[in-house]
């Protein structure tokens, strides 16, 4: 089924990130799907679907890359990069119209019975919000010292 799994999870990015097609979280994920986030927090699907869009709104290029991707037979484990042009409001932040720094991350999706039960996300939130405008450039550099 491992090779099913790194299929779905591929999808996932392809499609949902990149393509913005959410119907494909309701076609690879189960019914308890559950999926942990540092930005977001704990969501189920339909919240997930919505981080998504609301994402796929503020940066409409969008692009979410799979740098490594390993196969653990039931997990999953990818590191991706994602850029986009900051175009639309997002968390109440005004647009600034740039294309951000790529931001990293690295993600393990666990599979049950061939469909994706839960996620696990990390990534660079905080070169994220930096470039967002939330965080000063100067607190944002002595916060990665």
């Amino acid at each position: 089924m491992s090779a099913e799994n790194v299929a779905a999870s591929r999808r996932l990015i392809e499609e949902g990130f990149n393509q913005g097609s959410l119907g494909v979280i309701d076609e690879i994920a189960a019914d308890n799907f559950i999926g942990h986030d540092p930005m977001a927090g704990d969501q189920d699907r339909e919240a997930s679907k919505q981080s998504i869009a609301g994402y796929r709104q503020a940066f409409p290029d969008l692009h979410c890359t799979i740098e490594d991707i390993v196969d653990a037979g039931d997990t999953v484990i990818y590191r991706w990069s994602a850029n986009g042009t900051f175009e639309n409001e997002l968390m109440g932040l005004q647009p600034t119209h740039e294309k951000g720094d790529a931001i990293e991350g690295i993600t393990i999706d666990h599979f049950e019975g061939g469909k994706l039960a839960e996620s696990w996300s990390q990534w660079d939130t905080l070169t994220f919000m930096r470039d967002l405008g939330a965080i000063p450039e100067a607190a944002a550099a002595s916060a990665g010292s």
